[in-house]
């Protein structure tokens, strides 16, 4: 992969950061070290895990980046709640990455802006922390994991019960082969969301950088609002913005690599607000020595996420009715999982009763950890930019099926392309608007 085309949008600007002087390739923080760390997009997620990294007493926070400044108000209270010190507040991330002594980027930005601020941070000899989903797009995904190797930087996605205990557990019981062969696994993500109409347009509010926030993006009329959730140029959907989690952990927990085809089938059924990503999907992937089912809809108020109430505790969500659960079907056993502390319970036929239960716990702070010993031993993390790709996958197969109108794909996992279907390889990769180029 090429370094992203810098020809025009660094003219005037911070300076180039492929020049900065950072950590090497193998160089590492020393133990006594605080780890210096540059938080950028202070939106809702952002902040959680700002929660989490002011909790270590080896993190040093200096920077805190958003195009919005209305947001630092929330971050600040956080840092000042922990007595930290105030960070220095920026709206351009390159200022960021100008610094040597950030070692590492939280990149807790929309969706679109994942795979930019990733690469760039790479580039500039930053490790990362990006959220999911890694990418808008395959071409993004594989840049990412490029720009990673390249210039052996640590990027871990923030698929986070991957850190948990009772999912190595899980992964034991299945490689056991108590369950028997297993031949399907059904993910499901189900749930209701409200309608996310776009409205009008309104005068961008002052301390808002508007084109900055499009970024990569086009450059649509601004209007508040979480409208640009459910558009392709901005995100992967309501539906697997939540459900990479699940997919993630069907494939670690499995072993599963990439499919070689997939067949999706939905629409927009009920939220009818004007969105371009459906609110009904159902998916099926041919992974050789098994199937995978993937059932979604947002407009189902029966289908509860795990409440925070059975997450750290030593209890079950009720399975029938769990939005956010795994089933892993073997001829011998069937085993009930849920992400984020559900924990897991195994059935046979002969038993009303599960043979074997195992609690969860929610994992973020092992997962932090995880990505701050890894800062340190340059040793690859749990939840790999490879891994997050691999994941985030699905999602674009799921929805490039849809965008085709709903065609069985084939797809060669090798090259990451379609081979019976041009108008799917087409969406491989979108435009970028300029200055902004992903090469």
């Amino acid at each position: 992969m090429e370094d992203l085309d810098r020809r025009g949008f660094l003219k005037g600007s911070l300076g180039a950061a492929a020049g900065i002087a950072a950590l090497s390739p193998r160089q590492s923080v020393a133990a006594s070290d605080k780890v210096v760390i540059g938080m950028m997009g202070c939106g809702g997620r952002g902040v959680s895990l700002l929660k989490y990294f002011l909790e270590r007493e080896d993190i040093y926070i200096k920077y805190l980046c958003d195009v919005d400044s209305r947001r630092f108000g929330s971050a600040l209270e956080e840092i000042d709640n922990a007595d930290a010190p105030r960070p220095e507040l920026v709206k351009d991330f390159r200022r960021i990455l100008d610094d040597p002594e950030i070692a590492a980027v939280v990149n807790a930005t929309p969706d679109h802006w994942h795979a930019t601020g990733t690469v760039m941070a790479c580039q500039a000899g930053k490790d990362v922390y990006v959220e999911k989903p890694l990418a808008l797009d395959i071409h993004e995904g594989r840049a990412m994991v490029s720009a990673a190797r390249k210039h052996k930087r640590v990027v871990q996605v923030g698929t986070q019960t991957r850190s948990a205990e009772y999912v190595r557990q899980a992964r034991e019981y299945l490689e056991s082969g108590k369950l028997g062969e297993v031949y399907l696994i059904r993910v499901l993500n189900m749930m209701k969301h409200p309608r996310r109409p776009q409205g009008p347009e309104q005068p961008v509010p002052e301390g808002l950088d508007w084109d900055s926030w499009c970024g990569p993006a086009p450059l649509a009329p601004y209007s508040p609002g979480r409208w640009w959730f459910e558009r392709w140029d901005y995100s992967c959907g309501g539906i697997f913005g939540d459900a990479i989690h699940q997919l993630d952990l069907a494939r670690m927990i499995a072993g599963l690599n990439s499919p070689s085809s997939v067949h999706q089938t939905g629409a927009v059924r009920y939220l009818r607000d004007g969105r371009e990503i459906p609110d009904t999907q159902v998916a099926t992937y041919d992974f050789g020595e098994l199937s995978l089912a993937f059932e979604a809809g947002l407009w189902m108020p029966y289908m509860k996420k795990i409440p925070n109430s059975i997450r750290d505790s030593d209890q079950f969500p009720e399975w029938r009715f769990c939005s956010t659960h795994v089933e892993f079907l073997g001829t011998e056993a069937m085993m009930f999982f849920g992400r984020q502390g559900g924990g897991w319970q195994v059935f046979t036929e002969d038993n009303i009763e599960p043979i074997v239960s195992t609690y969860g716990r929610q994992a973020d702070h092992e997962h932090i950890e995880t990505f701050i010993d890894c800062i340190r031993t340059r040793e690859k993390p749990i939840a790999a930019v490879e891994e997050g790709h691999r994941s985030t996958l699905l999602a674009h197969l799921a929805n490039i099926s849809y965008r085709v109108g709903n065609k069985m794909l084939l797809f060669d996992s090798e090259h990451e392309r379609f081979t019976n279907c041009d108008d799917a390889n087409r969406l491989l990769k979108r435009e970028y608007r300029k200055p902004w180029v992903l090469s």
